[in-house]
């Protein structure tokens, strides 16, 4: 076969490279997603996937608390989320914050 291509004439050979190339690409694509499908194939990507399959489930049966805490740990992080209230003025410190920009009008002169 590939003796056959080099013998093609010069003026078809940049068309059959965009040709390989495409179809190399393509190929590429499509074996990827048959690999992704199937699953990992390595033992340690697996057993990652598993830990993390394994923890959204327990994520799930916490109902918003931590995972697989005991109450050592709860009464821990309440001693701590006291604390930031203290030091930043309270709000709910699981979510994140909201930030609100005002526009600063450039075009207004100060007044000294």
């Amino acid at each position: 076969m590939l003796q056959q291509v080099l013998r093609i004439g010069s003026q078809a050979r940049p068309a059959l490279t965009v040709i390989v190339r495409r179809n190399l690409g393509a190929s590429s694509v499509v074996m990827a997603k048959t690999k992704a499908a199937a699953g990992p194939t390595d033992p340690v990507q697996k057993l990652f996937v598993d830990k993390i399959r394994d923890y959204s489930n327990k994520k799930k049966s916490a109902g918003g608390k931590l995972v697989d805490s005991d109450p050592q740990t709860e009464k821990e992080m309440a001693t701590e989320i006291g604390k930031l209230n203290k030091m930043f003025g309270g709000g709910d410190m699981t979510q994140f914050p909201t930030f609100e920009f005002k526009d600063i009008d450039f075009g207004a002169e100060e007044k000294k």
